[in-house]
């Protein structure tokens, strides 16, 4: 069967094949999702319907005032449409024109509930919207608008239209696999390839014959026949070029709407240029791994949820709008250079080869009390499967901060930067809660990238000194720079750790403005008795070369205190007034009030303060690791990656995959043999070592990056970076002396 229909430009036919022969394979995990209506008042409903209409209950993303608000959605004949949860009856979902298949348990239920309520029952067929109670419904056409799914977040996805991205949540990971699906099937069905444009001929000729015959016939004159003719030719002449104007601009029309929808769907891979945006095709779900491509933008779908601006939303009858949220501007340039691929990164770590062994590590430290456990050796067991260097980037998880942060400064709001920088600064020690094992100590040369175009940096970090041991490593973002190096001190107490970091981590913005500060002490207590825990304790003072600094204080947790993890502070302009005050907890979310403010522990999450910053949740395949989602993929080598590294790059350090992959004794045997070349670090620092990609500042300065890895990288050339991890004999020294 095939449905024939008029564009809403009139000149325009539609003529589309039926569903049946272009839909995708219904998943039936999907479908088991789809509910009839209950029995009562909505018998109209049910899923023998057009596949291509379809409704239920979907959560949209407002403002951060608001947060997630449920609405009705309705998808029929190419477009959806959606209103308030109060008033369906503005998407005429109870009309009988056609069935509606249902998505989802919460639809069902909340349809359930308005049949069980009479008042309800009486509202939907007495009620007649007005201005104050009800809006008409909002709509997006198919044919110019795309879509994707979250990266993050298996419930989610995301509606493009040419002004606008709608964010939309489901109520699980099979219901939005259901919606998913319907988008693609009936977008299949209004394709504008599939419309013909039939513009009329205008260059229509007339006979005048049988008006000539009839004024004769009437006894008129031959002149007066011919004068009648030259005036009915000329304003047909006249009507003519009329419209011939209006056919030129429905084409013109025509193709505008046509090129929309191929910016829409250029294929994955094409090339960016200036005043373009770039979308990429994408598959459609790891749950229904059918043929569906559809639109999918550049930019990852992180960055669309950490990106929503706080401003009234489309319901305050205001257009919310999100400039980087639908379509990635090509001027970019901080990510890899070109076309910004989309990385399907790993969710959990490889399950484990081997059944692990468990250590006493009473036995292994006893004799090392008051020394720096530095240079005390320890099996893989007491390790986790990233390095330092790869930690010194799991401090940048948040780093939406430092983007908002820019927004903000650009836009003259010098305090509510300020506030990100500091939320930033304390976001970095989240990750900490409930790891107890500890990184890798990279080998002197060690390096490690992290290339993430989604979140808009780029990342380089190399060791850059073995005594003392130093890390340094050099990031850019958008519109700022971010450059430190940090040594740790360590001392064993008997039942504690205690961690003192010794550095400064130096953040500047392309305006100019920098922020500077030096983190606190950590202290890992009940090494012998009790459960291990960690604690982050001391003051911290960000300071900023303009107009505002910030002093934090990270509460040291007492054996009686209730509300551990605690940070307080505040924000102060050069002549010591305080602007704001900031409080919260370095494990979970950091809030703020305006003005000096005297905020009780127990007022933190006030509806009174204002969010800066709100912990990732952790995956669920916690391991004895604890890692986070986002240190889950540092050490993981996604498809051409292996070729692209340096020899000197963590991920291809040994005992340190073989951890990963749970080959523990393989593991420990690597381990034993890259402590030997270790050992060998003072002496080759000795002779001169210099590290490739940094150099020092003065003698008492910082670690600074000197350019050009990335310009290696592109042609792939590692000059002056020998295989660390290889092979090695006492004459390495030599090796290392060469470069």
């Amino acid at each position: 069967m095939r449905v024939k229909e008029m564009h809403p430009l009139c000149c325009i036919s539609l003529e589309s094949p039926g569903i049946g022969s272009h839909s995708p394979e219904p998943d039936a995990a999907a479908l088991s999702r789809t509910r009839s209506l209950p029995a009562s008042g909505s018998d109209r409903i049910g899923r023998r319907g057009s596949e291509a209409t379809v409704a239920g209950v979907l959560y949209k993303w407002t403002n951060y005032g608001k947060g997630w608000r449920s609405r009705w959605f309705l998808l029929r004949n190419g477009v959806l449409s959606y209103a308030k949860i109060r008033w369906p009856e503005n998407l005429n979902l109870f009309s009988s024109i056609d069935d509606v298949r249902l998505i989802g348990d919460v639809t069902a239920n909340r349809l359930a509930r308005m049949d069980r309520d009479a008042g309800n029952a009486v509202r939907r067929k007495n009620h007649k919207p007005s201005s104050s109670s009800s809006s008409s419904p909002s709509v997006v056409h198919l044919k110019i608008s795309s879509f994707r799914e979250s990266k993050s977040d298996d419930r989610k996805f995301y509606i493009f239209t040419a002004t606008k991205t709608l964010h939309l949540r489901t109520d699980s990971r099979k219901d939005r696999v259901a919606w998913i699906q319907a988008l693609v099937s009936t977008r299949s069905l209004y394709p504008l390839s599939g419309h013909h444009l039939f513009l009329p001929p205008y260059q229509i000729s007339v006979s005048t014959e049988r008006l000539k015959k009839r004024l004769l016939e009437e006894g008129s004159s031959e002149n007066l026949v011919k004068e009648c003719e030259q005036i009915m030719l000329a304003e047909f002449s006249e009507l003519q070029e009329q419209l011939k104007i209006l056919c030129q601009e429905r084409s013109s029309l025509f193709d505008t709407i046509r090129q929309l929808e191929a910016a829409n769907i250029e294929p994955e891979g094409s090339a960016l240029h200036d005043s373009e945006y770039q979308l990429t095709k994408n598959g459609f779900s790891s749950l229904g791994r059918g043929k569906y491509s559809e639109c999918s933008t550049t930019e990852s779908s992180d960055d669309i949820e950490k990106q929503e601006v706080e401003e009234v939303s489309e319901e305050d009858e205001i257009s919310y709008y999100d400039t980087r949220d639908y379509f990635t501007e090509p001027s970019f340039s901080c990510g890899s250079k070109g076309t910004l691929d989309q990385v399907s990164r790993r969710k959990k770590l490889p399950d484990p080869v081997e059944k692990e062994k468990g250590v006493s590590l009473w036995s292994m430290i006893k004799d090392n009390v008051g020394k720096d456990l530095t240079r005390v050796c320890l099996p893989v067991f007491f390790n986790e499967p990233i390095s330092s260097l790869q930690k010194c980037f799991e401090d940048l998880e948040y780093s939406y901060l430092l983007d908002r942060a820019y927004e903000h400064g650009k836009k003259g709001n010098s305090l509510l930067r300020a506030l990100n920088v500091a939320a930033f600064a304390v976001s970095g020690y989240a990750s900490s809660e409930g790891r107890h094992c500890k990184p890798f100590n990279p080998l002197l040369g060690e390096t490690y990238e992290a290339d993430f175009p989604d979140k808009g940096l780029r990342f380089f970090s190399e060791k850059v000194s073995h005594h003392p041991t130093v890390v340094a490593c050099h990031c850019e973002g958008r519109g700022w720079r971010f450059w430190a190096d940090s040594n740790i001190h360590s001392k064993f107490w008997g039942r504690s750790i205690q961690l003192d970091p010794v550095g400064v981590l130096t953040l500047e913005f392309d305006d100019g403005e920098i922020f500077q500060w030096s983190k606190v002490t950590t202290t890992i207590y009940n090494l012998i008795l009790g459960k291990l825990y960690c604690d982050h304790h001391g003051n911290m003072e960000i300071r900023g070369n303009r107009q505002y600094s910030c002093k934090l204080k990270f509460k040291e947790q007492t054996i009686l205190d209730r509300n551990p993890r605690q940070v307080n502070g505040f924000v102060e302009d050069k002549m010591g007034k305080k602007a704001a005050t900031l409080f919260g907890k370095w494990d979970d979310s950091i809030y703020y009030f305006d003005g000096d403010v005297n905020v009780k522990h127990k007022d933190y999450t006030s509806s009174n303060g204002t969010l800066l910053w709100k912990r990732t949740k952790p995956p669920p395949n916690l391991t004895r690791y604890n890692l986070t989602s986002f240190a889950i993929t540092l050490n993981e080598l996604t498809p051409g990656l292996k070729e692209k590294l340096p020899p000197t790059d963590s991920r291809l350090r040994p005992d340190q995959r073989h951890l990963e992959n749970g080959e523990y004794e393989k593991a420990n045997m690597e381990k034993q043999r890259l402590e030997k070349r270790q050992r060998m670090s003072r002496k080759m620092q000795e002779n001169g070592w210099e590290p490739r990609w940094f150099r020092k500042e003065g003698e008492n300065g910082t670690f600074r990056y000197t350019g050009g890895y990335w310009e290696a990288r592109a042609v792939g050339t590692w000059n002056g970076c020998p295989n660390i991890f290889g092979e090695f004999q006492e004459s390495i020294t030599d090796t290392f002396d060469a470069s």
